[in-house]
């Protein structure tokens, strides 16, 4: 299954089940025209009053029976669709989940976490549509068209292709001007819906950063502006919407009438009974009622397709070659971390490594360095095992971290520029790292972090509620609290992705001087893109074109290397 299909795919695996609920909503609407034509009938019939009721016993029962079949059709029609539905639903969620699961490390340095909401909660949804109330009453609606056509033909060929034409405006017509005219404002509209929830949604997860710039009442007038111009775009649709269902409705009683003075010609002619008269006329309603709804049908048919770009972009193929997992049990007393000539790209195009090699052991301490798109977040998500690598290995302790990737999390932890905190009290967030801590583990490690005496400070100490995200809390502490976390899971291997980001130098500084006095006896590689605090790890790498530019300790390159001589006066001024 090729990761840009999402819909006929699902079919041809449903093959079967879709041609039973084609069949059985066809069985449906063939019920009600037959139930509308049979009770026409039968009122014509009974107004002649037949001298005896044997002579009405055959529609009477043609009217229960296709009422009951109607009924039981539509239900059945109903189960059968929202099982299939449901069930492709859920494989689909299945196959988004599988595709982004092995790049869920760098879903957040690509998409803003709104839009991922938007894909995982409306998209998917949104595709079940698309079988429901598109494809299945569409393909019904051909085949009651062109039955509808056939049948006419066996009273007159001439009103048949007359009826076709017709017909056609309403079933044809009508649906490809709607989607052309509707198209655009479908998108933008979806498109709008889309960003207010991104905007939403990012502003609920930073209300921190509102709150403290003081521009709340900023945002909500830029949301409530964007909002109103959404409301606006929906209204002028509905308005579309509204006239061409009146000019549907138009042509739908141009065709009763000419009905009415096709049979009235017949009756005439003496080619059909007055009692078919009514019948011929009842029957339109419940045949135009199954054409109507095609132009709303296929007016959605471009939010499917941006539905399914969207997640299609949203989960790329990352794993150039698969690692068989190993049940060999990774070594976690003494660990070596190992990059062997490693080459990763996304594309075809540009390496984001290239041959990059570094080796660190256990207790070293090592900083690779690189502006922003050099491949220290690739490096991090290769460490953890969610991307393999095109060429070369990266291994702990000689096996490949891709092998072992359930085992990754007993090895190595990793303090992230923004650690989630939930809002639970500080005790269970810090918890988290091991929960089979007990309250005095957890003291201890919040001591070590030097976050002890604050928490005791507040009025209930370690049972105060971080709040979501942890808003009430600095970057600084937030930072700590997850440091203590760490502490608690124990693990030989520590990886410091940027933690300091968006703190001042006064709590960076005492910050990086925390993580390195109480992590003394483990690994840490450090991923920066600045040079302050890097002269306390044992060794140096600087990353750019997916390769070791300079590489020693900071003593090394202070005195042999210009550029990284120069790149530090400029970032860490005051040391010079």
């Amino acid at each position: 299954m090729r990761k840009e299909e999402w819909i006929l795919p699902y079919m041809k695996q449903n093959a079967r089940l879709f041609v039973l609920v084609i069949f059985l909503g066809a069985v449906t609407i063939f019920s009600a025209a037959f139930l509308m034509f049979t009770s026409g009938f039968l009122i014509s019939k009974s107004a002649t009053r037949p001298e005896n009721i044997l002579l009405v016993y055959v529609p009477i029962v043609a009217v229960r029976t296709f009422g009951i079949a109607r009924s039981v059709s539509r239900y059945a029609e109903r189960l059968t669709g929202h099982h299939i539905i449901l069930k492709i639903v859920s494989d689909m969620r299945v196959r988004l989940y599988n595709m982004l699961e092995p790049a869920s490390l760098m879903l957040s340095s690509r998409f803003r976490t709104g839009d991922m909401l938007g894909i995982l909660a409306e998209d998917i949804e949104h595709l079940q549509d698309a079988f429901l109330k598109t494809i299945f009453p569409a393909v019904s609606a051909l085949l009651l068209y062109a039955a509808s056509v056939i049948g006419l033909g066996f009273y007159s060929w001439p009103f048949a292709a007359f009826a076709a034409i017709y017909l056609f405006i309403l079933v044809v017509m009508f649906p490809v001007v709607s989607l052309l005219v509707t198209r655009a404002k479908n998108m933008r509209l979806k498109s709008g819906r889309n960003t207010l929830y991104s905007r939403l949604t990012d502003a609920v997860l930073g209300v921190s950063d509102w709150m403290f710039s003081g521009r709340q009442a900023a945002f909500i007038s830029s949301y409530e502006e964007k909002e109103k111009a959404w409301f606006d775009l929906e209204s002028k649709r509905q308005r579309f919407t509204r006239w061409r269902d009146l000019a549907a409705q138009c042509l739908v009683g141009g065709f009763i009438l000419i009905m009415l003075f096709w049979t009235a010609g017949q009756y005439a002619d003496g080619s059909i009974a007055n009692t078919m008269i009514a019948a011929f006329v009842l029957v339109v309603f419940p045949l135009t009622e199954a054409f109507l709804p095609l132009s709303d049908a296929l007016t959605e048919v471009p939010s499917y397709q941006d539905s399914i770009k969207r997640m299609s972009q949203a989960a790329p193929e990352l794993r150039s070659r698969e690692v068989k997992q190993t049940d060999e049990k990774l070594d976690v007393s003494d660990v070596t971390l190992t990059f062997d000539n490693v080459t990763f790209s996304y594309d075809q195009h540009s390496h984001v490594l290239d041959r990059f090699s570094f080796t660190l052991r256990q207790g070293e301490k090592m900083a690779l360095l690189g502006r922003s798109g050099s491949g220290k977040s690739t490096s991090l998500a290769l460490i953890e095992g969610a991307l393999v690598p095109d060429s070369g290995k990266v291994m702990l302790n000689g096996l490949e971290t891709a092998a072992v990737q359930e085992q990754i999390s007993s090895a190595v932890a990793v303090l992230n520029q923004k650690p989630h905190l939930f809002n639970t009290s500080i005790m269970n967030n810090i918890r988290l790292g091991n929960g089979k801590a007990s309250d005095e583990d957890v003291k201890r490690a919040a001591r070590q972090v030097k976050l002890h005496d604050y928490i005791e400070s507040l009025p209930d100490g370690y049972e105060t509620s971080v709040q979501e995200t942890g808003i009430r809390f600095s970057g600084g502490e937030r930072q700590r609290i997850a440091l203590a976390r760490i502490l608690l899971q124990d693990t030989p291997v520590i990886i410091l992705d940027e933690p300091t980001v968006g703190l001042d130098a006064v709590t960076e500084r005492e910050l990086l001087d925390t993580i390195f006095d109480v992590f003394k006896e483990k690994t840490i590689l450090w991923i920066t893109h600045h040079l302050a605090g890097v002269e306390t790890a044992d060794k140096i790498v600087f990353l750019e074109n997916g390769k070791a530019e300079m590489e020693g300790t900071h003593q090394e390159l202070l005195a042999e290397n210009e550029r990284y001589r120069k790149l530090y006066r400029l970032d860490v001024p005051i040391r010079t």
